[in-house]
């Protein structure tokens, strides 16, 4: 059985970022749409949720911590793989606590980030089994 490709959408700010990106995750064999800012994405998913989302969290306008926010006050899952220059401590945890599956710091390691979105995919299909009473 052929599975389709996973839909990944990538939203960064960096047009060099996201043209390399789109690269690394075409050539695993991902399906890859491109976003340069967190608005653009926001009038995309009116027509298509991707399965996965790579998000830059510092971006002009409206950070990555915003769309996390705004996604979760619409009551839209995408398993969340955040990105950026700045390991910082206290804005790791706030995207962890608004539900990013892994943070990451740039520059990236392709095969880390690509690890990264199929554990995310795989951990937000998983069903936690009901106890039956006995």
């Amino acid at each position: 059985m052929e599975h389709s490709p996973i839909r990944v959408a990538i939203v960064d700010d960096e047009a060099p970022v996201r043209k390399a990106l789109a690269r690394l995750l075409t050539a695993s064999s991902f399906e890859v749409k491109t976003y340069g800012a967190a608005r653009e994405f926001i009038n995309s998913i009116r027509t298509d949720v991707p399965e996965c989302l790579v998000l830059d969290i510092h971006m002009p306008d409206f950070s990555g911590h915003d769309l996390q926010r705004y996604l979760a006050r619409l009551g839209i899952k995408v398993p969340t793989i955040v990105i950026t220059a700045f390991n910082d401590p206290e804005i790791r945890e706030r995207c962890q606590t608004a539900g990013a599956a892994t943070f990451l710091t740039k520059p990236l390691h392709g095969p880390t980030l690509i690890d990264a979105i199929n554990a995310a995919v795989t951990d937000s299909n998983r069903v936690t089994p009901v106890a039956r009473p006995k």
